[in-house]
């Protein structure tokens, strides 16, 4: 059984649209969630996946019939692929920049906000900007764990017809031209109805190298994570303040690329300030692997980065923050000088 329920847990949908079992494909828009069974859900979102893209491009070589040791080989399977300038997996990226004990800039936006037209712009301004990986938010109707900043950004993508796809051939797009890794936000209704296998394949082949999914129990994964381990994704997982400290050990040994803690025990969105047991939690989670473990939810600036990198954080992800800045700024150019702007302040002190 799924953890989270609603009422009527089939529903028959369209004959375009595959039956979906676990929740309505397009139910109402939750706009007020308590915190403790939004924490309940940040507890329980978690998968884990595995993989190598060295086993991706085998496959790819036999499908090919193309030679080990041919250069022009490597630059055809990077194309099939979908490989951006970064080679890096997320995992590797992190393990480079904690050998060099530097804290990772992870930037998140929606997709679609302000507008598709304006994504690939800022996926590149962020890149060039110094962001050490990207969280792309896939628009969801029903995004549980986000905040109004991001539903307010998912609505106006959604309302702009946004769909999965759409997002996915942006990024097939913009990713050869890409420094940092990607990693693609979504809730699991849209993979399910997509299929665990293809949506996959697809994120993959756009340029995608991992996969966060937050609506999704940590018990529930064994399909996902094999789907990503065939087609070379890693899959990040969630430890949150709610987390017993035996469950933070499970989850720390099956997450991939990197450990995400959860600052605190609500929705995204920013706040004035980190909560005082968020230098706990990393030194507990830490104590519990030798992952690097990123901090989220709730960090809005260059003042509270700092505080969390001077707790030992590997890695600080900003959303709300930078989606207001993008989204809420009026034309879509000064969306994308005011996002800079910001990140330019966060990689100032990371």
């Amino acid at each position: 059984m799924r953890s989270i329920s609603f009422k009527g847990l089939k529903k028959t949908l369209p004959s375009h649209h595959s039956t979906v079992a676990a929740r309505p494909q397009h139910p109402t828009r939750i706009t007020h969630t308590s915190a403790s069974a939004l924490a309940c859900l940040n507890t329980n979102a978690l998968a884990c996946a595995a993989s190598s893209r060295l086993r991706f491009r085998e496959r790819e070589r036999e499908r090919l019939g193309l030679s080990l040791s041919s250069t022009r080989t490597s630059t055809c399977l990077a194309a099939v692929a979908g490989e951006s300038l970064s080679s890096d997996s997320v995992s590797k990226r992190m393990s480079q920049l904690k050998e060099a004990g530097k804290c990772a800039l992870i930037p998140f936006i929606v997709a679609g906000d302000p507008d598709l037209k304006t994504t690939p712009k800022a996926l590149q301004a962020l890149s060039d900007g110094g962001a050490d990986i990207i969280e792309l938010g896939v628009p969801y109707s029903d995004p549980l764990a986000d905040g109004p900043t991001i539903q307010a950004a998912a609505t106006r993508a959604l309302e702009k017809q946004v769909t999965l796809d759409d997002v996915l051939t942006m990024l097939k797009e913009a990713s050869p031209n890409l420094k940092a890794p990607v990693v693609l936000f979504t809730y699991y209704n849209p993979i399910l109805k997509k299929g665990i296998n293809e949506f996959c394949r697809l994120a993959k082949d756009a340029g995608a190298s991992g996969l966060l999914v937050p609506d999704l129990p940590l018990e529930e994964t064994e399909s996902i994570r094999e789907g990503c381990s065939s087609n070379g994704l890693e899959l990040v997982l969630l430890v949150t303040p709610t987390t017993p400290k035996e469950r933070m050990s499970t989850i720390a040994k099956a997450s991939q690329g990197f450990v995400y803690l959860v600052s605190l025990a609500g929705v995204t969105g920013t706040r004035d300030s980190v909560a005082g047991n968020v230098e706990n939690l990393l030194k507990d989670l830490q104590e519990s692997t030798d992952k690097s473990v990123a901090v989220g939810f709730g960090v809005s600036s260059a003042e509270q980065a700092e505080l969390i990198k001077s707790w030992g954080a590997e890695g600080v992800i900003v959303g709300s923050a930078l989606v207001r800045q993008l989204g809420e700024s009026g034309p879509p150019q000064k969306g994308l000088e005011n996002m800079k702007k910001l990140l330019g302040e966060l990689r100032q002190v990371l």
